[in-house]
């Protein structure tokens, strides 16, 4: 078994693309959340709250060839995969060229625009928009194709198309090729393009906040006056290697991962269950060798929808009991789906290397059906820990726990 490292980072979200202007806004308990006054047009949707990226840029060195196969998902994903290679030193290396880097990525749909084109071809009889690059900007695995097409990598391409947890199944089957000796480099992570379709989605199941006039007093995980999810949008990636390469060329290391359990409710495709979320996060424990008194923190799943977070803090009170810190990034940025478990991988990270943890926003009294646990608010809170659990749960009973260990 090869041990895996974390040697690069990097993510785009609606509170900036680097950690200085991110921890910056969380310290400023500023949220990304604003009103679409744009969705105003759809009439039977109900929420008009969202977590935009307004300031992504197309970095101008990016070909026209290069774009032509890239949707916004995709430009987000390739965005936050270019950083995050520079940030491990291999922007540029070719050894990321040779088989020894492949990919795990995905997100929750390709780009919606060209589902849209087609869709109007089926309703229209008409093929305005599409062309030789539509499919690949919608397929569900475009986002892992664009960037090892991008990067010219060759080693195993793992799609992780599964909503919420599309991020961290990536980073997670990435581990696992890594751990098993498949190869020794690994890009990992997800993203998410933001359209009305997907508030859609959980508007249809009344998921969605519809607090439209005070848009930075909503999401609230684990709030008792929680009124639904906001969606987001970003990218966000990590550079996973095997550690003695790693040493090799003189990487610097964030952090180990030590832990990934994933498995599936087999019950229900919206309703999440407490049993299979807690053995998910056993099964990260036993991967990683550790008991559950070893861990020091949870990033919360944190949707701030009722079943949601009910059954999320339930499963993780039950086996780490109610002194178990646990907070949400997604009162800050929204539910970001495919790209929530690689970006709150990287939080989780950063938080553990500076011994200092991110409340919950908005969340001003727990609800009494949560679970009984350390739930961080208001203040920054100090800790020191060796060990930190990022969970993530998707539609279809899809549910992952990841593990980091502090690098020293």
């Amino acid at each position: 078994m090869k041990r895996v490292v974390v040697t690069g980072m990097a993510g785009i979200t609606s509170l900036g693309s680097d950690w200085a202007s991110i921890e910056a806004n969380f310290v400023a308990a500023r949220s990304g959340i604003r009103r679409m006054d744009e969705w105003d047009r759809f009439t039977e949707l109900n929420t008009r709250l969202a977590g935009p990226v307004d300031d992504f840029a197309v970095p101008a060195h990016w070909t026209r060839k290069q774009l032509r196969s890239m949707g916004r998902v995709s430009r987000l994903a390739v965005g936050a995969a270019e950083q995050a290679l520079q940030d491990a030193g291999l922007l540029g290396n070719p050894i990321i060229r040779d088989g020894r880097m492949g990919v795990a990525c995905g997100s929750s749909t390709g780009s919606t625009d060209e589902i849209k084109a087609f869709g109007n071809m089926l309703l229209n009889s008409v093929a305005d928009g599409l062309n030789a690059n539509s499919y690949v900007r919608m397929m569900p695995h475009t986002t892992a194709a664009n960037i090892s097409i991008f990067f010219g990598l060759t080693g195993r391409l793992i799609p992780t198309s599964s909503a919420c947890t599309s991020g961290s199944q990536g980073i997670g089957y990435a581990y696992e090729s890594i751990k098993f000796g498949r190869l020794p480099l690994m890009l990992a992570g997800g993203a998410e393009e933001l359209c009305p379709t997907e508030a859609m989605v959980f508007d249809a199941l009344y998921a969605t906040s519809l607090k439209n006039d005070a848009p930075h007093t909503s999401p609230r995980p684990y709030d008792s006056d929680r009124d639904g999810l906001v969606i987001g949008e970003g990218g966000g990636m990590l550079v996973l290697e095997e550690l003695e390469h790693a040493l090799a060329r003189g990487a610097h290391i964030h952090a180990e991962i030590v832990g990934f359990g994933s498995n599936a409710d087999g019950q229900h495709t919206t309703r999440p269950e407490v049993g299979t979320m807690r053995r998910a996060m056993e099964l990260a424990l036993e991967d990683a060798g550790i008991g559950a008194d070893a861990i020091g923190y949870v990033n919360g799943h944190g949707t701030a929808t009722e079943q949601g977070d009910i059954a999320e803090t339930l499963a993780t009170s039950e086996l780490f009991g109610k002194h178990m810190p646990i907070s949400s990034q997604k009162s800050f940025l929204g539910h970001t789906l495919g790209a929530c478990g690689a970006l709150e991988s990287w939080f989780s990270i950063e938080m553990m290397n500076r011994d200092r943890y991110v409340p919950t926003l908005n969340l001003d009294e727990v609800d009494p059906r949560c679970g009984e646990l350390d739930y961080l608010r208001g203040e920054f809170r100090v800790m020191h820990n060796d060990y930190v659990m990022n969970n993530n749960f998707a539609f279809g009973g899809v549910n992952t726990s990841l593990i980091f260990r502090r690098w020293s």
